[in-house]
């Protein structure tokens, strides 16, 4: 049995995934952890979550003392943090020998020149980056179970690659576009005025310039022009995808390309059929729905995911098993 110390638990995604943790026979919680200044360190877990009434556990401070207790009693430890906060802990526990999965964006590029344009700050750890593995679990399995640096993709570029990276190799220069939806909880439990209940209305965001576009573009190897947009509801993703495809592509090349998909238990791949939020609401699925035009060489693929799920925690989770083999 693999022992998991979580640190950022009283957030949403950290909350989800000490969920998964807990009910997974093969794994035990070291600790729950939040930063030493939270106002819910000491609280119990299931004061902040009642629907965790089930984990007796606590939110124990990160000291000192606490990174030494986990390095001493864990087999791995998973980061439910800002980006900023993950760039120095991931660093450190690697460097103790400690597996890390990452659910920030501190280690997801390569290359160390993107992190001062779309995360604000220099990236302190090269030789740690250069052994970070992108954690898209159907992708990268042989490199997750290789790796004790693991970088869990973002909610939108999951949704986007998993509904894109079959179709590479039929891509034009013309760019995908993707237009996609997220739940108020992609943002986060603090509090702010944009995210409260009275003001959530279906907007775009980050027009041109969200940084989940890079981290597409890089894991897909093409530019691509992503939108992200606020919907009025809690949790899940749908993105919409629009591409045009080589000339000469079929509907039957487009199946065997989704048949990449046959063996992954998670993905679900329908032909002129299209998901909706709640098909994958609390759950760890992709559901994919694709329609082909052969006149314009145009496709347009839907896929939804949960955002706190296979957009995070769930595909944490995944990782987590690939790297320990079970």
């Amino acid at each position: 049995m693999k022992s998991i110390a979580i640190i950022g638990a009283s957030g949403y995604t950290g909350a989800q995934i000490t969920s998964l943790i807990d009910a997974d026979v093969n794994l035990n919680i070291q600790g729950l952890y939040v930063s030493e200044n939270s106002l819910d360190k000491g609280k119990a877990l299931s004061s902040l979550y009642p629907i965790y009434s089930h984990i007796s556990l606590s939110l124990s401070p990160l000291s000192q003392e606490a990174k030494e207790l986990i390095v001493d009693e864990a087999d791995a430890v998973v980061l439910a943090t800002d980006h900023a906060v993950s760039l120095h802990l991931a660093a450190w526990f690697y460097q103790q020998g400690l597996a890390v999965f990452d659910l920030s964006g501190a280690y997801r590029f390569t290359d160390k020149a993107q992190y001062p344009q779309w995360y604000g700050f220099e990236h302190d750890y090269p030789e740690v980056l250069s052994k970070a593995v992108y954690g898209l679990a159907e992708w990268n399995s042989a490199e997750i179970a290789d790796s004790k640096m693991i970088a869990v993709p973002g909610c939108y570029p999951t949704a986007s690659l998993t509904a894109l990276k079959p179709l590479s190799p039929m891509l034009t220069s013309t760019l995908p576009v993707i237009n996609a939806v997220s739940g108020v909880t992609g943002a986060g439990r603090k509090a702010h005025l944009h995210t409260s209940f009275c003001e959530v209305s279906l907007t775009p965001y980050g027009v041109l310039g969200h940084r989940h576009q890079p981290e597409i573009a890089t894991q897909l190897g093409q530019e691509v022009i992503f939108t992200p947009h606020l919907g009025n509801f809690k949790r899940g993703i749908l993105a919409t995808i629009t591409v045009q495809l080589t000339a000469g592509t079929t509907e039957e090349d487009i199946k065997q390309a989704y048949s990449f998909y046959d063996d992954a238990p998670l993905i679900t791949v329908k032909h002129n059929q299209f998901p909706k939020v709640d098909d994958v609401v609390n759950t760890p699925n992709c559901h994919l729905g694709w329609k082909f035009d052969p006149k314009t060489g145009y496709l347009v693929v839907a896929s939804a995911i949960d955002n706190l799920m296979k957009g995070a925690a769930s595909q944490a989770h995944q990782c987590i098993k690939i790297h320990f083999k079970y």
